[in-house]
Formats: C-alpha cells, sequence, structure tokens
C-alpha cells in the first residue's frame, strides 16, 4: 500500500481536529470553503516516521499555490451574495470591503504581495494543522504505531 494506509488510519482524529481547529479558521483571512480547498491541496507525510521520537508530521503545500486564484474566486463569489461577513475576516482584515473593492477592481486581485500574505497565512495554518494533528496523535498514544505504518509504506515502491 501506500501512504495512504496510514492516513486512512487517522480519519477520526482528523476529524476531532477539524472540529477544534475551526476556531483558528475562523480567525484567518479564509471562509470556511476557502480553508477546505486549502485542506484538499495540502498533503500530509510523516518525515522521519522510521524515528518516532523525532518524526514529524508535516503539509506538504506545494500544491497551494495552484488553488490561490479559486479562493479568490470564492470570496468575490461571496461578496457578491452578501455573505462577506460568513467564514474568515477577509485578506488583510478587510473583509467584505477589500471582496467588494477586488470584485470591482480596485486593488487586492492583481497585488503579489497580497497574494504572498494569503499564500504564507495558508502555510501557516496548515503547519499548525499539522502540529494540532501530531499533538492529538501522540496525546492518544497512536502516534509510534502510525509512524511504523508510514515507515512500512517508504519501503515500497510508489503506486
Amino acid at each position: 500500500m501506500s501512504r495512504q494506509q496510514w492516513m486512512d488510519r487517522i480519519v477520526g482524529e482528523r476529524m476531532a481536529t477539524d472540529r477544534e481547529f475551526g476556531e483558528r479558521v475562523q480567525q484567518s483571512s479564509f471562509s470556511s470553503q476557502q480553508w477546505g480547498l486549502i485542506m484538499t491541496a495540502a498533503e500530509f507525510e510523516i518525515e522521519n516516521p522510521e524515528m518516532p521520537a523525532k518524526a514529524e508530521l508535516a503539509a506538504d503545500t506545494s500544491k497551494v499555490p495552484q488553488i490561490m486564484p479559486e479562493l479568490d474566486r470564492i470570496e468575490q463569489q461571496m461578496a457578491a451574495g452578501g455573505a462577506g461577513a460568513q467564514g474568515g475576516s477577509g485578506s488583510g482584515g478587510n473583509g467584505l470591503l477589500s471582496s467588494i473593492k477586488g470584485a470591482l477592481g480596485f486593488g487586492g486581485g492583481s497585488d503579489g504581495g497580497a497574494d504572498d500574505e494569503r499564500l504564507a497565512e495558508a502555510e501557516a495554518l496548515l503547519d499548525g494543522y499539522a502540529a494540532a494533528l501530531q499533538t492529538r496523535l501522540e496525546d492518544g498514544g497512536r502516534w509510534v504505531r502510525i509512524c511504523e505504518m508510514a515507515a512500512e509504506d517508504d519501503g515500497q515502491p510508489p503506486e
């Protein structure tokens, strides 16, 4: 099997972490819909699984930049539909106002700095999520076994 084997074994812990992490997402500039897309773009891996004491659950964020335009579209749709206050506070803390400005072509969309900030925020949230999930696994006594499964998976050819 692939990396999927150990991921399948932590579904319950992921669901619990999702619930607990929801507050951090609400405090971010992302809506819950945007966060769902970010989570879909991220992949989780265990670095150094053969040494559980030194192993670390890490988020591979290499695909996140590809979905940033879609995050902007979601934000614009929410602003156009009057749902801008739902979820996060918007990029830079301006929320609905910045969404409307972006939809009208006043600032936002073409600002590479804002895009870089949002990408950095998404990556930081994913790192925080990975750390929270690892802590949950460690506290629940499952970390060592999950690392063993990941180490076994690493020794096999990719699917």
